[in-house]
């Protein structure tokens, strides 16, 4: 696919809004994009927010936000939609998992379904794409970040993603193994990603390497 001309919507969290980035007006993975191919590149990203919904209200309303109401807020004319998301649903949401044939928005399946519902049906012409989490250091815990018991690991949820794609044909860039950021690694967490979880500048060329990639391929 050719990117140039492109106008591409990117909806996700705190990595697309560009959290520990220190040039946000340059150096976000989708700023990247729309410098090094000529595309016209919208962020979505809104931090601490979450693909399923979330039954107890956090203590701020904008964590709350979460992808499936935002569908709705995004520019109608886009080529190419680019989800990522999915570590915060693992980090401190309290959606259980569910199951395949959940249709709510307080399951991670039921919101899997239900967000690709909604961004077909918005952008029926337009090449849908999905992004699977980084590795984080906390990704094995089994307890989140607010205490609560998790019934699966943050590749667990990884997985999800892949299998609800797969189901609507949708393409999955799976940075959960090609991104090359693991912050278990001392070096990759000290060049790309300090805090275990965000990338920094040179984190995000990282990702947007491995989109346009991805991207061109399609």
């Amino acid at each position: 696919m050719e990117l140039k001309g492109k106008k591409i919507n990117f909806l996700g969290d705190s990595i697309t809004e560009g959290s520990a980035v220190a040039d946000k007006e340059n150096n976000i993975y989708w700023q990247r994009v729309a410098n090094m191919e000529g595309a016209i590149t919208r962020g979505y990203g809104v931090g601490g927010t979450r693909i399923a919904r979330k039954r107890v209200p956090s203590s701020s309303a904008r964590n709350d936000l979460d992808f499936i109401k935002r569908t709705d807020d995004m520019d109608p004319d886009a080529d190419i939609i680019v989800v990522f998301g999915g570590t915060n649903d693992f980090g401190h949401g309290d959606a259980p998992i569910g199951k395949f044939t959940d249709r709510t928005e307080y399951t991670f399946y039921g919101a899997m379904h239900i967000l690709c519902n909604k961004l077909i049906e918005k952008y029926p012409a337009a090449q849908i794409v999905f992004m699977t989490p980084l590795h984080r250091l906390s990704e094995d815990k089994m307890i989140n970040e607010n205490g609560q018991p998790l019934e699966t690991n943050l590749e667990g949820f990884r997985n999800i993603i892949i299998e609800v794609a797969r189901y609507y044909s949708i393409p999955v860039l799976d940075l959960w193994s090609v991104s090359g950021l693991q912050p278990k690694v001392d070096v990759i967490k000290q060049t790309y990603m300090k805090d275990g979880l965000h990338p920094n500048d040179l984190g995000h060329k990282l990702i947007a390497d491995k989109l346009i990639g991805f991207l061109k391929t399609l």
